[in-house]
């Protein structure tokens, strides 16, 4: 008897795992079915939408369309750093940004994965680049407001403004913890996206025939003017090159495009991008147009190289073989993604990342960046005693020591690229005097 009834118990134990195991396995093949169920979903959503109407506190002063923007916000926000959605009058902005001049401090800045706002490069001649504001710094309030929370949006609504007005930034810098408040005067941004070792374009050559060429940024003239300058510099028999990106956050796609064909054989490619969608997918192939000379070249980079710059830095390291390219520094920002504007019918938009760049060997430049042939690391506080030394003015605001400190300060990325190519040049036949003779004469 106690045999049987302990068989029966043992058969309803059993039968009551079986079926409350299966009904786990229901339910979770359900929810895992219903996650890409797009009606079942889209009334998840009405469902909120009526509940926040009805019984939020404040509902009755709630707009259907606020709501609506409110989730698209969210949604898009979700998805990486440079997606986003925007209002109708946002969008309006937008539209005015690219179209004329406007009042800011002149860095550029995007959000990490942790959603930190961090600066990307200074723009060369900008407020924020005379006050000493570094690659990779954090910017932790804006005059006074947290941007733990902050959207890019946000950011670039209050980092810009009337040329004139002021502006205070609270940045840490990682490398070493230190947060300090940058209080910056805005000014119209606009400068010369290509430059000679002495931050004019008058671009001289070394009694050693190396020339110097900085690209600040990728703006609509930067290849009508690098053809300048290397037509220039190939009048006073340039035979190498140094070709210096760094602290540049990139721009126009296009240009990028053009600088490097400087540098290539027609029908090359030269980048391209893939995304989901057939329109999404593109190559850019060097027309032949402009085609110059191939000779030693060492490209500069560093973790303010981003975007256009990592696009010209990938294509010529990619094509060693044909450029006689070295790339020198340290590993470049990694922004390799393509953001389209897509218009929608109540006169707002989605910015929303369609595509990534790939360089001619379909490496990914996103998150990853270009790793330099030789790696020479700086720290921030080299960087910024070089960026004061070429300041004009700068010395006259520090004390004896910080000045002799500044003073003595040494570009040893720009050495480095030196040494190597008095090093091409000597085996091959070439002079060794050294390019900064070139700098310290002016």
């Amino acid at each position: 008897m106690n045999k049987r009834l302990v068989y029966w118990l043992l058969t309803i134990l059993l039968g009551t795992n079986l079926f409350i195991g299966s009904q786990i396995y229901t339910y979770s093949a359900g929810a895992a079915i219903e996650k890409n169920e797009p009606y079942a979903n889209y009334r998840l959503l009405s469902e909120v939408l009526e509940k926040v109407r009805r019984e939020y506190v404040d509902g009755e002063n709630i707009t259907y369309q606020e709501l609506i923007h409110g989730a698209l916000k969210g949604m898009l926000n979700t998805l990486d750093p440079h997606s986003e959605f925007l209002e109708p009058r946002k969008f309006e902005e937008l539209k005015k940004d690219t179209q004329g001049e406007f009042g800011g401090v002149g860095v550029v800045v995007s959000l990490s994965k942790e959603k930190h706002l961090t600066v990307v490069s200074p723009m060369e001649d900008t407020p924020g680049f005379r006050a000493g504001i570094l690659s990779g710094d954090r910017i932790i309030k804006i005059d006074g407001k947290s941007t733990e929370n902050f959207t890019l949006e946000d950011a670039v609504k209050r980092l810009r403004g009337e040329p004139g007005a002021d502006v205070t930034l609270t940045i840490l810098r990682p490398s070493n913890s230190e947060v300090k408040d940058y209080k910056l005067t805005r000014a119209v941004i606009k400068v010369d996206t290509v430059k000679d070792i002495n931050g004019k374009r008058e671009f001289p050559i070394s009694e050693n025939s190396i020339g110097y060429i900085k690209l600040t940024q990728f703006g609509e003239k930067t290849s009508t003017d690098l053809e300048t300058a290397l037509k220039k510099l190939e009048s006073q028999n340039m035979q190498a090159l140094i070709l210096d990106l760094r602290n540049n956050p990139g721009g126009l796609l296009d240009q990028a495009g053009l600088v490097c064909e400087k540098f290539v054989p027609r029908g090359q490619l030269v980048v391209s991008t893939e995304g989901r969608g057939a329109t999404q997918k593109s190559e850019y192939r060097a027309t032949g147009k402009n085609k110059h000379a191939n000779i030693p070249t060492v490209v500069l980079v560093n973790g303010g190289s981003a975007s256009a710059s990592e696009i010209v830095a990938g294509c010529l390291q990619d094509l060693q073989s044909i450029t006689k390219t070295i790339v020198i520094g340290e590993q470049t920002f990694g922004k390799g993604s393509v953001q389209s504007i897509l218009p929608l019918p109540d006169g707002s938009a989605l910015r929303l990342t369609t595509a990534k760049y790939y360089t001619p060997n379909h490496y990914v430049i996103h998150e990853r960046g270009i790793t330099p042939d030789i790696i020479v690391p700086m720290s921030p506080e080299e960087e910024r005693d070089l960026a004061l030394k070429r300041m004009a003015g700068a010395l006259d605001t520090l004390s004896q020591e910080e000045r002799k400190r500044v003073e003595n300060s040494r570009d040893a990325q720009l050495d480095r690229a030196l040494d190597v190519l008095k090093g091409i040049l000597l085996y091959t036949g070439g002079t060794t005097k050294p390019l900064e003779k070139v700098a310290a004469a002016k």
